[in-house]
């Protein structure tokens, strides 16, 4: 029988895969599995918060210093001596971040994506762009595993540049762990985006199930491959493994719902410090996505 410290030796093969976290809804345990296998595996690892509304990871890895820097966007301005009022730039915009106020422009910069198709579509070259910050990104490291984090602004409503920006710390020679918003919308495809493998969070309840499916919508839309873990395994009842089942959705691990656990997390500790025992689920959690990628 091999030890923790065999199978995490032989983890190391898993080394260039990016495995993205997700689930339906905050509060699943996407960021305890995301802990979990940062802090089983016996190499370098790079741990990517994008759940940039509420980034949660740092509380569990106490890294002891975390270099900061502010992210901007570039966000339109009308110049109103040459706007003509045609509403190119209205009609343009995909997210709704123009309006036309009579023969007038008005720019909601909190809907604004920055993609610039407002500028190139103007035909007087009365659109001209400044920089609107939204956040910051946070880098720190503890032990083998180095974390970037993004931190939205208070009131800033689009996360997805900053969760882009976050990304951009991917390396492609080391494991790469992302833990991404909850939910199945922009923020979360942001995150999950042309990663090697997703691991999709659930609890036994009704509104898990509820989550898991629209979750898994989202997933397979994007063509990602994927299985599940099912958290707090002993409460609600059995409709996710039905479902699973029904689906053939492989599930990669049941995390008990152990009060241990619970105690461990408000306490800021990673499971497999507080609780050693739970080591070998992680690694061989880390075994099933490896074996689901190579196949």
């Amino acid at each position: 029988m091999k030890d923790a410290k065999d199978r995490c030796d032989e983890s190391r093969m898993a080394g260039t895969m990016k495995i993205s976290i997700a689930g339906g809804k905050g509060g699943t345990g996407k960021t305890t599995v995301a802990i979990g296998l940062a802090s089983a595996v016996r190499e370098d690892v790079l741990l990517l918060d994008c759940d940039v509304e509420e980034p949660k990871c740092h509380h569990f890895l106490n890294p002891k210093e975390m270099d900061a820097r502010s992210l901007s966007v570039l966000t339109p301005n009308v110049i109103a001596q040459k706007c003509t009022g045609c509403g190119a730039c209205r009609d343009i915009c995909e997210y709704n971040a123009i309006i036309m106020l009579g023969s007038k422009p008005l720019v909601f910069p909190e809907l604004c994506h920055g993609c610039g198709e407002c500028i190139h579509s103007c035909p007087t070259d009365a659109i001209v762009e400044s920089l609107h910050e939204i956040g910051v990104i946070e880098r720190g490291r503890s032990g083998r595993v180095t974390l970037v984090q993004g931190k939205l602004n208070i009131g800033e409503v689009i996360s997805s540049p900053l969760i882009r920006a976050v990304r951009a710390h991917e390396k492609g020679n080391e494991l790469t762990i992302i833990d991404s918003p909850p939910g199945a919308t922009c923020p979360t495809v942001a995150a999950v985006k042309d990663t090697d493998f997703v691991v999709l969070v659930a609890e036994p309840t009704p509104r898990g199930y509820g989550d898991l499916v629209v979750a898994v919508e989202m997933i397979e839309a994007l063509k990602l491959r994927y299985g599940i873990v099912i958290n707090r395994v002993g409460t609600g009842d059995d409709r996710v493994h039905r479902y699973c089942k029904t689906k053939e959705i492989p599930i990669l691990a049941e995390i008990p719902s152990d009060g241990r656990i619970a105690e461990a997390y408000s306490l800021g500790r990673a499971i497999v410090d507080a609780l050693p025992e739970y080591r070998n689920l992680f690694i061989d959690l880390l075994e099933e996505v490896q074996g689901s990628v190579m196949s």
